[in-house]
Order: structure tokens, then C-alpha cells, then sequence
């Protein structure tokens, strides 16, 4: 690879064979990283004698040296003080340049930049000497900067798709995000999610994360309880036959509240039914478990199960359940892991929708956002327990397999 060699250092080179005793043209261009023809050239053009190889520019000094050969000495280590010299400031001006160059990081690929970045100022092989890196290593990397360009623009455009998943819900992380992208891919060409999650990292895209907490169960104990039939296994080989049920609440406005219940499906995670009041009398878990009703058709057969909130155990609500073909269950009292999908589904949307905000502006605001999310959430938005497809395709790729496993 032909270089162009600025004046100073040609200067620097002629004066490095010049003062150094017993230097020879193949040395001197060997320790600069040049070739032997450049550094003749340039000897001739400054008028310096070309000594023969294996010649010294004085004699050693003995016990009969003469005032003559005195003086040659003395000459010779004035010349050899002035190259070393040259030679430390030209590794001191490299150090000045790489502590600016540096300032961010002293990565090995930041110092192969560096020695790209200099290499017409100072030659390769003292550049790799002073910041302590092999040669052969820097070469390797020149050769494969096609291949890291390549990279550069295909992390550019994956970077982009995920910014794009991200603009439309920024509550989604690097698992749906992978999904989304890999959705209809053939196996060849999916993206692994490590490599999502490092450029979203680089790219400080992230999912929105926050949890609280907040009580809205009144134990009844004046009612009899159900038995806990779940006993902590929120999965069901088949839809229609587990579900779960809480209430949470929405606040909004000045100090107002406005409360939300809802049935959710253990086989898909489904929201099949839910319902907002500004109270929590027993109509508002009735009214889920009707809207439930009328989206299945039918809820004979199925098991009901919930904490053991004065709603869910009043006898209205039992009543109710008896009509519907429902069987009810309750787990322990104050135990929050007996119903822990219901409340993760809870935790969940106001995390998502209210995204670190104390409240709604108005419960007409609240209505909408709800409502909003939950439509989302059981046609679009993809969850971890369905392999990554949204609720209500997780149910039709399971009644389609079920079809053709009929037939």
C-alpha cells in the first residue's frame, strides 16, 4: 500500500539515519515501516552520504585515543543523543495525540481508528509500538472495514423497525419487540433477540417499566367462601373453561376514582369481559361476568375464580354464577399469589396506560384509555405466554389446529 509521507516526518527519517551510528537503509526503513527505495530517495535529496553496511560513523574509544578521535566521538554521541531524542518526541507528540483521542474511551477498536487516523503523519509500525497493539491486528481490522460497514447499515435499518414498534407502543421491551419483527420470517432470516436487545441498548430504546401496588379487596366473611379449585395453575388446555377475575381501580380527576373488573381467560389470556363504575357494589363484578357471558355465548361448565372480596362472595354474586353454569372458586385470604394473573393483568394496563402519571385527567379520560388498551390488548398486542401472538390469535390458531386435527 503506497503512502504519502508529509515533509516532517521525511525530515525526521533522514535525520534518524543520519545521527545514528551504524545505521544501515535496510534498519532504519524496517523500523519506520517504509521501503528501502523511499528512504534512499530521500536520502539523496538531502544530500547525505549512503554508508556502506557494516561501517560505523566514528571509532570506538581506547586508551591512546587522540584529540582527533576524541572529537569524533563526541560528535557521534551528540548524533545519536540528537536521534534518540527525535525518536522520543516523536512517541511523545503520538502520546498527545492518542490522550486527545481517547478522551471518550480507550476501546481496542477506538486505537485502531487511532493508527488509521494518523498513519499519514507517523508510520504504522511506531504508531502500533506506542499504544501497544500488534500490527497484524490492525491489518485485519483495515481489511475488514467492508464487512463492519455492512453491519453498520444493517443494524441502521434494523434500528429503525424497532424505533418504528416502539413509536407505536412504547410500553413494548425487547421480547414482543422481537416478536413483532420475526412474525412471518422463515427461520433463515429471524433476528436474534440478543442482537435486539443490544441495539436497543445502543439506541436507549426501552420499554416503560413501573409497578405499584394498591389493595381493593374487602374480605366478607359474614358469606361463605368457595373452595380454591385453581390452587395457583392459571393455565386451561382448552378456552371457555378457567377464568379469573379482579377489580382494580382507575383514579382520576381531583381525588375521584372509577373502578374496573374483569374475567380474563386462562387458556389465552383474554379479557372476555369487564366493567367500569365509580363504585364497587356487587353489580360491577356481575356486570363482567355477563359481558363475559354474551362474548362466549356461554360460560356453562366454567370456573370462576377470584379473592375473596365482599362482591365476589356475596350471595347476589352467587346467584348469578349458578345461572350462568359458572362454578366459583376463591383463593386464600390476603394472599395476592392466589389470584396473581388477575392482578398482573392489572398491573399491567395501568403501567401502560398512565406510563408513571398519578391519575387521569377526568374518568371520561379514563374510560377511553381503558377501553382503548384493552381492545389492543386482546387483538394486537402480543403476550409472552402465547408464544408472542396476541390473545385473540393464540384462540384462533389453537381452534384452527383443533379443526384439523378433527378432521
Amino acid at each position: 500500500m503506497s503512502k504519502n509521507y508529509n515533509e516532517e516526518f521525511r525530515r525526521n527519517a533522514v535525520a534518524l539515519y543520519r545521527d545514528t551510528d551504524g545505521a544501515t537503509i535496510a534498519g532504519i526503513a524496517t523500523d519506520l515501516g517504509i521501503s528501502h527505495g523511499s528512504l534512499t530517495a530521500w536520502l539523496k535529496n538531502a544530500g547525505v552520504a549512503i554508508r556502506k553496511p557494516g561501517t560505523t560513523a566514528v571509532a570506538r574509544p581506547g586508551p591512546d585515543e587522540t584529540p582527533e578521535q576524541e572529537a569524533a566521538r563526541l560528535r557521534a554521541e551528540v548524533a545519536n543523543l540528537r536521534a534518540e531524542k527525535t525518536k522520543l518526541e516523536t512517541e511523545r507528540d503520538i502520546l498527545r495525540s492518542a490522550a486527545k483521542y481517547f478522551a471518550g474511551g480507550d476501546e481496542l477498536v477506538t486505537r485502531f481508528q487511532f493508527v488509521a487516523d494518523h498513519s499519514d503523519t507517523y508510520p504504522v509500525k511506531r504508531l502500533c509500538q506506542v499504544i501497544d497493539i500488534a500490527r497484524s491486528s490492525y491489518y485485519a481490522w483495515i481489511n475488514a472495514a467492508g464487512n463492519r460497514a455492512a453491519r453498520a447499515d444493517s443494524d441502521a435499518e434494523l434500528a429503525a423497525k424497532i424505533r418504528a414498534i416502539h413509536d407505536q407502543d412504547n410500553t413494548c421491551g425487547r421480547p414482543r419487540i422481537t416478536a413483532e419483527i420475526n412474525d412471518g420470517q422463515p427461520a433463515g432470516q429471524r433476528v436474534n433477540h440478543k442482537r435486539i436487545a443490544r441495539i436497543m441498548r445502543e439506541n436507549n430504546i426501552e420499554g416503560f417499566r413501573l409497578r405499584r401496588r394498591h389493595r381493593t379487596t374487602v374480605a366478607e366473611p359474614a358469606d361463605t367462601p368457595s373452595p380454591d379449585l385453581v390452587r395457583r395453575d392459571f393455565t386451561a388446555s382448552e378456552p371457555n373453561t378457567k377464568y379469573v377475575g379482579d377489580i382494580t381501580y382507575l383514579p382520576c380527576g381531583d381525588g375521584e376514582f372509577l373502578y374496573l373488573a374483569t374475567v380474563i381467560d386462562c387458556f389465552s389470556r383474554r379479557l372476555v369481559g369487564w366493567s367500569i363504575a365509580d363504585h364497587m357494589r356487587t353489580e360491577l363484578v356481575g356486570d363482567a361476568l355477563g359481558a363475559a357471558a354474551l362474548t362466549r355465548g356461554s360460560l356453562a361448565g366454567a370456573v370462576f375464580h377470584s379473592d375473596h372480596g365482599s362482591q365476589y362472595a356475596a350471595k347476589d354474586f352467587a346467584a348469578l354464577c349458578t345461572n350462568l353454569g359458572v362454578t366459583q372458586s376463591m383463593g386464600a385470604v390476603g394472599t395476592s399469589a392466589d389470584n396473581a394473573l388477575a392482578e398482573s393483568f392489572n398491573a399491567t394496563l395501568k403501567r401502560e396506560t398512565l406510563q408513571g402519571t398519578a391519575r387521569w385527567e377526568s374518568p371520561r379520560a379514563a374510560r377511553l384509555a381503558v377501553f382503548r388498551w384493552v381492545t389492543r390488548y386482546n387483538t394486537r398486542r402480543r403476550h409472552s405466554y402465547c408464544d408472542y401472538l396476541s390473545p385473540a390469535d393464540y384462540e384462533s390458531v389453537h381452534t384452527t389446529d383443533n379443526l384439523a386435527h378433527a378432521a
